[in-house]
């Protein structure tokens, strides 16, 4: 996968001079920060720096290396619970694929499906690249590079998609429809394991979005003090992840961080925020993030799936009774922009505010 340089030559020497002013703490804190955002941390990373910039350093107590428990000091990771989705077209079959499925949700909330046929060799814009994770909002800056491609309706979309690499439309195209399908075969099987009727979440789902987000996580100078993606959750009802064979990505789990062991020619998929209030709770949208390393670049793309943004999102009927109450509000996109946009608005707490108790 090429990295392309947005760059213009004749901006190195202005880099340059910029960059060191920033290292050295000459330069104004807003100048240097606008400088990282517009150009993005593979820039930084071929520049060559051996520093870490002040504006990606995050505070000690959130850095990587200073988490708790025994299995972090460890460095523990996890092998996630394997479903073979192939098996839920053999009926026979179908009743133990789910309840596989259906204890990976509420135990993990990720799983990886089995090596298979699936693979082969404003936050409402079609086309969105940047660096962090919110450049506009973020405090402390993160190790990524990222494009992000809306993908629903795919045929009204795709023509404002980059025209460069010369396929990048025909590809993506069709991973997007790819994933689609997979996408709203695991929902199938999901609805069924939690024994709710999935007429209308399908129906609402199969028209509703699909944004495809291709991360770049370059070298990084100086990784145990930044982060590639901090703690946060998923805001729709599954994502898709493929991942390369380098490791990165950590599930919290039983209070620990645990780096998930890539499994070569699958994908992961992990439970959202959406899935979590549909299932009043039984399923877990987690905390995950992303860590960077000295020596080798990571690439990942993300597929996420929700209904339209005007659609609301509500527990099952079916999962509450007396001995289940209700357990989240309703909510929408509008509630989640609202929420980013407040003043208690982070990464990884948009979930907590919809919790009744």
């Amino acid at each position: 996968m090429a990295i392309v340089d947005l760059v213009n030559a004749g901006e190195q020497q202005q880099m340059g001079s910029k960059r060191a002013a920033a290292e050295d703490g000459d330069g104004g804190v807003d100048d240097s920060r606008e400088y990282y955002c517009r150009r993005g941390v593979r820039h930084l990373c071929d520049s060559g720096i051996t520093r870490l910039p002040g504006n990606y350093v995050l505070p000690a107590s959130d850095r990587p290396g200073q988490a708790a428990g025994a299995a972090a000091a460890a460095g523990g990771s996890v092998k996630l619970p394997v479903v073979d989705l192939s098996r839920l077209r053999v009926p026979s079959e179908r009743g133990a694929v789910l309840r596989t499925l259906d204890a990976a949700c509420r135990e993990y909330g990720f799983f990886q499906p089995e090596r298979e046929r699936y693979m082969s060799a404003d936050v409402r814009a079609p086309v969105r690249y940047g660096t962090s994770f919110n450049q506009v909002r973020d405090a402390v800056l993160c190790w990524r590079d990222f494009l992000k491609l809306a993908c629903m309706p795919l045929a009204a979309v795709v023509e404002s998609w980059p025209t460069s690499p010369a396929d990048l439309r025909e590809v993506a195209s069709r991973y997007a429809e790819a994933n689609q399908r997979v996408f709203m075969e695991v929902m199938e099987a999901a609805l069924e394991a939690l024994g709710v009727g999935g007429g209308g979440v399908m129906e609402d789902l199969a028209a509703g979005t699909q944004m495809m987000t291709v991360n770049c996580y370059p070298e990084c100078p100086q990784p145990e003090l930044t982060l590639g993606m901090p703690p946060h959750s998923d805001y729709g009802f599954l994502t898709l992840v493929l991942q390369d064979e380098v490791a990165g990505l950590q599930v919290m789990h039983a209070g620990e961080w645990l780096t998930v062991d890539p499994l070569p020619g699958s994908f992961v998929v992990n439970v959202g925020d959406h899935l979590e209030i549909l299932s009043n709770g039984r399923y877990r949208s987690v905390l995950h993030r992303v860590k960077v390393n000295s020596r080798r670049l990571r690439v990942s793309v993300a597929s996420f799936h929700s209904v339209a943004p005007e659609r609301v999102v509500s527990p099952a009927p079916e999962l509450i009774d007396d001995r289940h109450p209700r357990r989240y509000m309703d909510t929408d996109l509008a509630t989640f922009l609202a929420y980013l946009a407040s003043a208690a608005g982070n990464h990884k707490s948009f979930l907590h505010s919809r919790r009744l108790y």
